[in-house]
C-alpha cells in the first residue's frame, strides 16, 4: 500500500469526519506473526468479539482453527460447508431437535437464498485485520471496513455514489454480519464496478456491537477512488458542514 494514500485518507478523515472511528482493513496472507493470532476458541465466539480488539488498535489474525463460529469460517472463506439442517436452523427449526432463528419464513426459502450465496475459498491460510492507521507499505488491503453511526454513514454512502452513473453504488444484502464485511465486499473485487456494502443488520451479531453502529465495507479499488474524490465532493460544501458540526 502506498503510504501517501494512507496519509491522505487520514488527513481527509480527520478534517471532514472529526472524531469518527478509523476504519479497519483486511487482507489474506500465507503467514501471520504469532503475536497477532487470536487464541483458539474454547466455545462459540463471534468474529465481532475479536474485531472489537482490532478497532482499538490490536492487529488480529485468524485462520480456520481460530474462528470461533461456524458461520464465520464459511463467510471468511475457510470452510465451504453448511451445518446440518442449516435450512431449518435459519428458519423454523425442528421441534425437539433444533431451535430455529426464524430469519427466513421456510426451509425452502433458505435453500433458494443459498443459491445466491455461493461459498468462497480464502486465497491464503490467514486473514489479517488492521486498523487503518497501522497499515504500512508491506500491507496489501483488500477491503476497508468502517464501523459508523448514521451521520458518518450518510457521508460514506454519498461519497461512494459520487462518481457512479447508476443509483446502486452501495448495496445491503441479507446475510450474516461477517458476510457483510468480508464475503460480499471481497466478491466485489472481481467486478468492473465494485460496490460498497452496507451491513451489520444481522440480529445475531448486533449484541457484539454498539447500538448505533452499522458497517460500511468498501473494496480497495473503490476506496481509492473515494479518497481521490474527496476534494471535489459534497464534503467541502455547507451542506456537509451542518452534519460535521454534530459528529
Amino acid at each position: 500500500m502506498k503510504v501517501d494514500l494512507k496519509e491522505t485518507f487520514i488527513h481527509h478523515w480527520n478534517k471532514f469526519f472529526p472524531g469518527a472511528e478509523l476504519p479497519l482493513a483486511f487482507y489474506y496472507s500465507p503467514d501471520a506473526d504469532p503475536k497477532y493470532r487470536v487464541p483458539l476458541p474454547r466455545a462459540h465466539r463471534c468474529l465481532f468479539a475479536d474485531l472489537a480488539k482490532a478497532r482499538k488498535g490490536k492487529t488480529v489474525c485468524l485462520n480456520v482453527e481460530r474462528v470461533g463460529c461456524r458461520g464465520g469460517k464459511r463467510y471468511l472463506g475457510f470452510d465451504q460447508s453448511l451445518s446440518p439442517d442449516f435450512d431449518y436452523f435459519l428458519s423454523c427449526g425442528i421441534p425437539g431437535k433444533l431451535e430455529g432463528e426464524r430469519y427466513k419464513k421456510s426451509p425452502e426459502l433458505v435453500n433458494e437464498l443459498m443459491k445466491h450465496q455461493p461459498a468462497m475459498k480464502a486465497p491464503e491460510q490467514f486473514i489479517v485485520f488492521k486498523r487503518f492507521d497501522l497499515l504500512d507499505e508491506h500491507d496489501d488491503p483488500a477491503v476497508v471496513i468502517f464501523f459508523a453511526p448514521p451521520d458518518v454513514l450518510s457521508g460514506l454512502f454519498t461519497l461512494a455514489n459520487f462518481d457512479e452513473p447508476q443509483p446502486n453504488g452501495v448495496f445491503a444484502p441479507f446475510c450474516a454480519g461477517c458476510a457483510s464485511i468480508v464475503h460480499y465486499p471481497y466478491q466485489e473485487l472481481v467486478s468492473t464496478h465494485p460496490r460498497a456494502v452496507l451491513g451489520l443488520f444481522d440480529v445475531s451479531a448486533r449484541p457484539y456491537l454498539p447500538a448505533s453502529v452499522l458497517s460500511f465495507a468498501v473494496p480497495w479499488p473503490k476506496f481509492v477512488r473515494m479518497v481521490e474524490n474527496v476534494p471535489e465532493s459534497f464534503l467541502i460544501t455547507p451542506s456537509w458542514q451542518k452534519i460535521k458540526k454534530r459528529l
